[in-house]
Parts: C-alpha cells; structure tokens; sequence
C-alpha cells in the first residue's frame, strides 16, 4: 500500500537508516577504545640520541627504542652510518635527516644531537612529514627554522587526529552548544584554556603526573555526556550557563594533555618558543578541521530531514559517557 500524502511515513526509512548508522558508529567506537584509550597522550614515537665523540664523529644510542624495530635513521650523503658509530667527518652533521619505515606502527621518531661543544639539537619527523634540514646553527639558518614550522604543525594535527579522548570532548560541545557565534566563541575559549595550560607545561611551570592528569581528562568527558543528558530532559546544566567559563577552564585541563607530547621530544631552550607555537597550530588546525566535518554532517543531516525516534536522540550522549567512563577506569 503506498503512503504518498504521508511526509512522514516517507521519512520513516531516512529514520531507520539513521537509527542504523548511530549503531554502527557506536560500534566503531568500541571497537577502537580498547586499542588506544590506554595511551590516548603516548605518540608512537622513537627517539635516537647521537653524542659527538670527536669533530663530525658521533655514537648513537636508541634511548626511546622504536616500536617497529625495522626503523633505521637515514643522513646525509656525506655521513657513515655504521650503528652504533655515524661519522660525518668536516661537514659535521649537515643536511636531510629522515627514517626509514615510518608508517603507522611508527608515526613520529627523533634524533637528538648532543655535540661536543654547544646546546643540543632536536629533529623530529613523523610520517606526514618525513624528512628535515639540519644545521650546525638552527638558530639563524631559516630553512631550518621553516623546516622546523612545518615539522611541529604536522605533529600538531597529528596529535590531535589521534587524540580520540579530546575529540569526544569537543563533539559533546557541539552538541550542547547551539547557534553559530556562540559556539565559536565556545571552541575559541577551550583553544585558549589549552594554549595557555600547553604553554604553562611546556616552560616547566606546572607539572601534573600523567596517569592522574588523563583520568582527570576522561572525568571531563563523562562531565559533558551528563550535561547532555540533562539538556535533553529540558534540565539548564552549567556549560547550557556558563558555556565559554566550562570550555575554558577544561581547555587548561585538556592543554596539560597535549604538553606530554611536545615535552617527551625532550626539544632544546632554543627551539622550545617556535616549537611550541607550531605544535599549538597544528594542534588547532586539526581541530578545526574536525569540528568542520561535525558541522557538516549536522548540516546534511538536517538538509535531509532525516528523523530519529526519540530514544535515538540519547545515543551520543550515553556513547560519550560511556566511553569516557570506559576510560577512566584504565586510567586510575
């Protein structure tokens, strides 16, 4: 029997597909959380430390042993490469730097120089960007330092990508944040509790353990999928209130997270400010990103007049505050 004057019996398998597909992302979701909520701050990242020993001699030493023990450094032209021994004789270690095997097992490695005379060199590639320039002086040599921009950003989007935990939570802002400015000025406060927290941790000025500083991060979470709830049965919660005070004082929680990633690399004095404001770009381009494809797929929803049953509107809320919950107690 057809329903043609019917508009909704006409919606009702947009609603069904719509119910199917919340289904299905709940179970991607879970499928994912065991693999990494356990390391939700831990980059796959490898690090070789090289002493010189004499001019343009240097002993190499694997003082963060990689994952995938296929990873093998990769120098100059000019350089000898004899584990545990590199000799780069009177150009000194000069040129591209780069890692064999870096893919998915190994995302970011590093090659830290200690030279005979002067302050550590740090180089650090990932898998988006595989190669970097050094110098006997990064300092004034702009192609480094260009080198060492592009480097941080790509790192920046990297960790954010990966960071399921900080992605849940801006989803649960966006979802109980409504209308377009407000929001934007929501997202802007968290970037600037994050920024001024990573920068904090960065410079040696605060210090939070790890493992109870990612509970606290999952707590956070729970906090928003709770508020969720409370929207939904017409309750006003304290981010509906107060939303860029919630989103910033969270941001100086969720920023101390980010820092584990920038501080592990172990980056010199020197390098730390544009490292750091390169990290924070990338950390916000990855972000933004993000909260671009939720908006969308918001949009297209309601373009569509998809319908869910009204049990269907609860899903994100309990997905969020069950996964962080999940979280939490692996964290404790």
């Amino acid at each position: 029997m057809t329903v043609k004057g019917n508009p909704d019996a006409r919606r009702r398998p947009i609603a069904v597909l719509g119910s199917l597909a919340a289904a299905l992302l709940c179970l991607a979701l879970a499928l994912l959380v065991p693999a990494s909520a356990s390391r939700a701050h831990e980059a796959t990242m490898a690090v070789i430390t090289l002493r010189e020993i004499a001019p343009g001699r240097f002993i190499g030493q694997w003082t963060m042993p990689p994952v995938d023990m296929t990873l093998q450094p990769l120098f100059p032209p000019h350089c000898s490469w004899e584990p545990p021994e590199l000799v780069c004789g009177a150009r000194g270690l000069t040129g591209q730097l780069s890692f064999m095997g870096l893919g998915s097992k190994q995302s970011v490695a590093t090659i830290r120089v200690i030279p005979h005379e002067g302050p550590m060199e740090v180089y650090t590639v990932s898998a988006a960007k595989p190669t970097v320039m050094a110098a006997r002086n990064p300092g004034s040599n702009l192609e480094v330092w260009r080198d060492l921009a592009e480097t941080y950003v790509n790192l920046g989007i990297d960790h954010i990508l990966r960071g399921i935990d900080h992605l849940l939570f801006v989803l649960g802002l966006i979802w109980l944040v409504k209308g377009g400015w407000k929001l934007v000025k929501t997202i802007t406060a968290f970037t600037v509790g994050h920024s001024l927290s990573l920068a904090a941790a960065t410079f040696g000025l605060v210090g939070v353990p790890e493992r109870p500083l990612n509970a606290a991060i999952a707590l956070s979470i729970v906090f928003v999928g709770v508020e969720i709830v409370k929207l939904q049965r017409g309750e006003v919660g304290l981010t509906a209130r107060y939303p860029w005070t919630v989103a910033f004082a969270f941001g100086l929680l969720h920023g101390l997270g980010f820092a584990t990633a920038l501080t592990a690399l172990g980056i010199p004095q020197a390098t730390l400010p544009i490292a750091l404001l390169f990290f924070n770009v990338g950390v916000e381009i990855g972000q933004l990103a993000f909260v671009a494809v939720v908006l969308a797929l918001l949009w297209a929803h309601r373009q569509a007049q998809a319908l869910m049953p009204r049990w269907g509107a609860a899903i994100p809320a309990y997905v969020i505050g069950s996964v962080a919950s999940y979280w939490f107690l692996l964290r404790i």
